[in-house]
């Protein structure tokens, strides 16, 4: 006897004009070194969808702000090279001029994001981070990495995204693990059946 299949639980995504809440820089905080680099770790973040492991030890080297892109080695070690737009690369800059040699001071790393000690982040920590964003900005959502990354991917489909291309940006092995993104959001789906269907 087969055992009855158990649904697949939707991944939980933000608004756009939540997302925007989010990744807005408080005016007051332009020159804090860790908010500089909470921000740009935010906006690389929804930018590529890559994970928080991914995010947290990503050398400097392979964030290419003349190319605004990044080289990831994800999951098996399988290289993929993810865009990221004008306004991340604009964060990431600002980062690495004002902040990052501060938080160094006379050490050396790697790693593009860094703590006070020079050490790269532990995941850990930036999920405690960026909830506590959250909550500062009056977002009601647990927001976590995992957040961020559903959002891109919820909001790439939602704008017309090839699910193959998105399947590659996100390192899935198997494009039915992409799919369930189909399943979260289907205002795309209803505007292409209005625009194609005959009798839409």
């Amino acid at each position: 006897m087969d055992l009855p299949k158990i649904g697949s639980v939707l991944p939980e995504f933000l608004s756009p004009a939540e997302v925007d809440l989010l990744l807005a820089l408080p005016e007051d905080a332009i020159e804090e070194p860790l908010t500089l680099r909470n921000t740009a770790m935010l906006h690389l973040l929804y930018a590529t969808g890559i994970r928080v492991s991914e995010l947290v030890n990503l050398p400097v080297q392979d964030c290419s702000l003349n190319g605004g892109f990044v080289r990831i080695f994800g999951k098996g070690s399988k290289e993929r090279i993810i865009p990221f737009n004008e306004e991340a690369g604009q964060r990431i800059a600002a980062y690495l001029e004002q902040s990052r040699p501060l938080l160094l001071g006379q050490k050396s790393s790697r790693f593009l994001f860094i703590t006070r000690q020079a050490k790269a982040m532990t995941r850990i920590r930036f999920w405690q981070i960026i909830g506590e964003m959250a909550r500062q900005r009056g977002i009601s959502k647990t927001v976590s990495p995992k957040t961020m990354r559903h959002s891109f991917a919820t909001h790439m489909l939602a704008g017309g995204a090839d699910l193959r291309a998105l399947q590659m940006m996100l390192g899935h092995s198997d494009i039915s693990t992409t799919q369930i993104y189909t399943h979260v959001d289907k205002s795309h789906l209803k505007a292409a059946h209005e625009q194609f269907h005959p009798r839409g």
